[in-house]
């Protein structure tokens, strides 16, 4: 049996593990929704699927509930929620776990309430766009399944 290398994965149970929930928008046609980082925040110019990190006592389908209304301007529904894989990246300062749902439903229109630009990307395309190294491999497993 093949050994897995080591020097992919930092194991380091020092660092603090930080929850954040994300969320893939899907529209009718296949494509995902990612938002850009505005300035002034880490990996600013960088895009992701919106989301935030999931405060104490919160569970993360009600973060990204709350999330999606402050950084959308969209009501989502949890029973409109799909957990469809997670992240799990060490970063130089905290551990990233990072559930993405995925969500077919939402009522109101998408507009950017913190500056932020979006885009609507199909799959196959997100590699055009430079993501954080946590949203990789979420890529690249929305790609195999829409």
């Amino acid at each position: 049996m093949e050994e897995c290398p080591d020097s992919f994965v930092r194991l380091d149970a020092a660092l603090p593990t930080v929850l954040v929930a994300a969320i893939a928008l899907v529209d009718i046609e296949g494509r995902v929704l990612i938002a850009e980082r505005p300035a002034g925040k880490s990996m600013a110019g960088m895009w992701e699927f919106p989301g935030g990190k999931v405060e104490e006592g919160e569970i993360p389908e009600a973060a990204l509930i709350r999330e999606a209304k402050e950084e959308l301007g969209i009501d989502v529904s949890a029973s409109c929620l799909a957990p469809f894989a997670f992240a799990s990246h060490s970063y130089e300062k905290f551990h990233l776990l990072m559930p993405l749902y995925l969500c077919r439903k939402w009522d109101g229109l998408i507009v950017p309430q913190e500056g932020q630009r979006v885009k609507w990307v199909r799959p196959l395309d997100m590699g055009d766009y430079p993501m954080p190294p946590a949203d990789l491999p979420l890529v690249a497993m929305l790609r195999d399944f829409i």
